[in-house]
């Protein structure tokens, strides 16, 4: 019975993953927005195509993915199926696993989906909140220095698989946590693969504030 649990905990998780709220939200305006921009259904190139309130909605959805299969899902598959043990931590580390997985190649866009950054800070809130914060900060000082997503991104995937370590791992079996938390960073940095090259190449695009206002206007 419990060995149901965790496969509806899971398949629940990985289909919730696999909402592709950008590219939902970019036919809500008559736009494929695989076909705009970077060509990516993440937040950044939903800002760039339709706008700031868009893209910023678009990364809230997406967030709210890891934060459903790590702190929502567990819980409520362990209920109904009425358990009379606390959800065990392999159940929210397998959760956020498949999440994050279904984001990034989501069956319902042939598996090409994000890049998981969005997504992934949900799950590490839910399961090291600490390094996710962390990570958060980083993103944003390394962002705002360098005006590159990608390089916030990729930056703050590695502080937190680090950081994890020592400030997110009291949860028993020690070192689980941490692990899946650190292959999660690695997925997120291997689907920036394109974008480390065109920042070796020197051709990265920067984010531009002005244009994603203008968009936003139109």
């Amino acid at each position: 019975m419990i060995t149901m649990g965790y496969i509806t905990a899971g398949i629940m998780s990985y289909v919730v993953g696999s909402i592709p709220f950008g590219y939902l939200i970019g036919l809500s305006r008559g736009i494929d927005i695989r076909n705009s921009g970077s060509g990516n259904i993440g937040a950044t190139n939903v800002y760039r195509t339709l706008g700031r309130k868009l893209g910023i909605i678009t990364f809230l959805l997406d967030f709210s993915k890891g934060i459903a299969a790590t702190c929502v899902i567990p819980w409520s598959i362990w209920y109904s199926f009425g358990f009379n043990t606390p959800v065990h931590i392999y159940t929210i580390l397998l959760c956020g696993i498949l999440v994050l997985t279904g984001h990034s190649f989501p069956v319902f866009l042939n598996f090409k989906g994000g890049k998981g950054v969005a997504s992934g800070l949900g799950v590490a809130v839910g399961v090291a909140p600490w390094s996710a914060l962390i990570g958060l900060v980083v993103w944003i000082v390394f962002f705002l220095i360098t005006r590159y997503v990608s390089i916030g991104s990729i930056t703050a995937a590695c502080v937190v698989a680090v950081s994890v370590w020592f400030l997110d791992n009291s949860a028993e079996p020690r070192y689980i946590a941490p692990a899946t938390i650190t292959l999660l960073a690695v997925l997120i940095v291997l689907k920036h693969r394109k974008n480390i090259v065109r920042l070796i190449n020197g051709n990265e695009n920067r984010f531009d504030f002005s244009r994603s206002r203008k968009s936003s206007q139109e």
